[in-house]
């Protein structure tokens, strides 16, 4: 009897716990949260309009035992059509968005895909470059590996090799 109480007690506090470390995913344009009382991660890197592959949902899923927010650019309504310029209004809304998210992260991740382009998040990468803030991934095959390569260099930008290195580092830094 008290065998079984202590290992429901014990279940019950690591269930507890478990639900204590699960992060709060905001996905543009949803108000980021006003409180800033758990690390936040940005999750910048290749999008290409939707085309490049999601590995935001894999960094999602790698972090579902942290007690963090996750701030997520990639929109799952995200039109096309919406014409790149600073009077369209949904444009305007993400671009804001991702300003403040940039701002307001303790953690800025870039993961620069193989084959994609990512012009925004190179201008995301020279915007934060000196913050201290960027953790970069950018596998041989990214065009313009060699700028990312020389400008992490000289600001001191750490670079994994993985996306397995990625989570690792992300998980290290919102650790502390």
């Amino acid at each position: 009897m008290i065998r079984a109480a202590v290992l429901t007690a014990a279940l019950s506090l690591a269930m507890t716990t478990a639900a204590l470390a699960a992060p709060t995913v905001v996905t543009s344009p949803e108000p980021l949260p006003a409180a800033h009382d758990k690390p936040r991660v940005f999750l910048g890197g290749s999008i290409d309009m939707g085309k490049a592959v999601d590995w935001q949902a894999q960094m999602i899923a790698a972090l579902a035992d942290q007690d963090v927010v996750i701030l997520n650019p990639r929109r799952p309504d995200w039109n096309p059509a919406w014409k790149p310029v600073a009077d369209e209004p949904e444009f305007r809304r993400q671009v804001e968005w991702e300003l403040a998210a940039l701002e307001s992260a303790d953690v800025i991740v870039l993961y620069l895909t193989p084959g994609s382009q990512a012009p925004i998040s190179l201008l995301e990468m020279g915007l934060h470059a000196r913050t201290g803030k960027l953790v970069v991934l950018c596998p041989e095959g990214f065009w313009r590996k060699g700028n990312v390569d020389i400008t992490a260099q000289k600001y001191g930008v750490k670079q994994v090799e993985s996306l397995d290195a990625l989570i690792a580092e992300v998980k290290a830094r919102v650790g502390k």
